[in-house]
């Protein structure tokens, strides 16, 4: 039994996709046409946004929401977040010049705020709370601790798409919102692409250039618009037609997707409440979208190689947190952080099989042969 697959979904819709691609493909247009116009729209409704703009990826979004803030202007600028997180949330800080502030997690997988405030200095500029699994972050006490503070959020809202804080859904609460289309996400292409939020018009517009060199293609009062000068630094990020009819045809299903992802979930909740596993831990006011289903078991190997016996694979996300990464030791530095819950969980937390096309009988077997497996361990 796979742990994702996107050959189902893609079954199930292929001919619309292919007739989406078919008509983007006779338009002669590839790059900046009206397929991305209506998709950027679309996805800012849908996800009751203020501005946004489409781009490369969601390690681009993150990238350039800090060097819209000219975050790493100054090389000992500081961004706080967790080292519990995929790379990239880590490489956007230190590709803008900026320097990683690691908190710990809380029993939630995501950043403790109670530790935020003890890791701000004169040269902290921006907090990026990851919204990990799907679940969004404690925005109340982030949001407060920033405006006390005088300092930006940027929400990695990659794993989250649809989910809300007290019913405003994530992208809207921070400075900006940054969101991943990778094929494992809750609104997946067929290769990378991510967006931006923001509720600042004055970055929204610094953000379409950015994404494309600088150039203007938008603004038609400014006198270069639509001519190949840069007018700010910036750099190539951008979301292509072909992919922009994708997206805007599956966002169409995203709710759907979601829906039955919290089944699935509710399933996995039910079944395996009363097995020795730590099942996740879902806060009062939060909407989880459960992007991924994880769990923890302090004999992890024992379990996943029982499971995959019986041919049920399942995957260990994330391995490891980055601050334990050699590819980023050095940059860090030897600067120690107390991140004792972080470490606790990278060397227990597994993921269960979870996306829309998984079938219950399916995610029976998986609830039956896993409570089997944790009475034995």
């Amino acid at each position: 039994m796979r742990y994702w697959s996107y050959l189902e979904e893609y079954k199930n819709y292929r001919s619309k996709i292919l007739k989406s691609v078919d008509k983007t493909l006779k338009s002669g247009n590839l790059f900046f046409g009206k397929e991305l116009l209506k998709f950027e729209k679309n996805f800012i409704k849908a996800n009751k946004l203020r501005y946004g703009v489409a781009v490369g990826s969601g390690t681009d979004a993150l990238l350039l929401a800090l060097r819209a803030l000219n975050i790493g202007d100054n090389r000992n600028d500081e961004v706080i977040t967790v080292s519990n997180t995929a790379i990239p949330t880590i490489s956007a800080i230190i590709s803008a010049g900026a320097k990683p502030v690691f908190v710990d997690i809380g029993e939630d997988y995501l950043i403790d705020p109670e530790k935020i405030q003890k890791k701000i200095n004169i040269n902290t500029k921006a907090i990026i709370p990851v919204h990990l699994y799907g679940q969004p972050c404690d925005m109340k006490k982030i949001l407060k601790i920033a405006k006390r503070n005088k300092i930006r959020v940027i929400e990695d809202c990659a794993q989250a798409q649809g989910a809300k804080f007290n019913k405003r859904y994530v992208g809207t609460l921070g400075d900006f919102g940054c969101f991943s289309f990778y094929p494992t996400k809750i609104l997946g292409a067929y290769g990378d692409g991510g967006f931006i939020s923001t509720n600042s018009l004055k970055f929204f517009k610094k953000l379409r250039r950015m994404r494309f060199y600088g150039i203007e293609n938008f603004d038609k009062k400014n006198k270069f618009n639509g001519k190949y000068y840069s007018n700010e630094h910036g750099i190539n990020s951008r979301l292509d037609e072909i992919h922009s009819a994708i997206l805007n045809f599956k966002l169409s299903k995203v709710k759907d997707f979601i829906n039955k992802r919290r089944k699935i979930a509710k399933l996995y909740f039910k079944g395996l409440k009363n097995t020795e596993l730590e099942l996740p831990k879902v806060a009062k006011g939060r909407e989880h979208v459960f992007h991924l289903f994880t769990v923890y078991h302090s004999k992890r190997k024992k379990i996943i190689d029982a499971l995959r016996r019986k041919n049920i694979n399942v995957r260990i996300v994330y391995p490891f947190p980055v601050h334990l990464m050699k590819g980023y030791k050095k940059v860090i530095g030897k600067k120690r952080f107390n991140l004792r819950k972080t470490e606790r969980a990278y060397k227990g937390i597994f993921s269960l099989p979870l996306y829309p096309t998984l079938k219950i009988i399916d995610v029976q077997k998986i609830i039956k042969v896993l409570a089997k497996i944790t009475e034995k361990v």
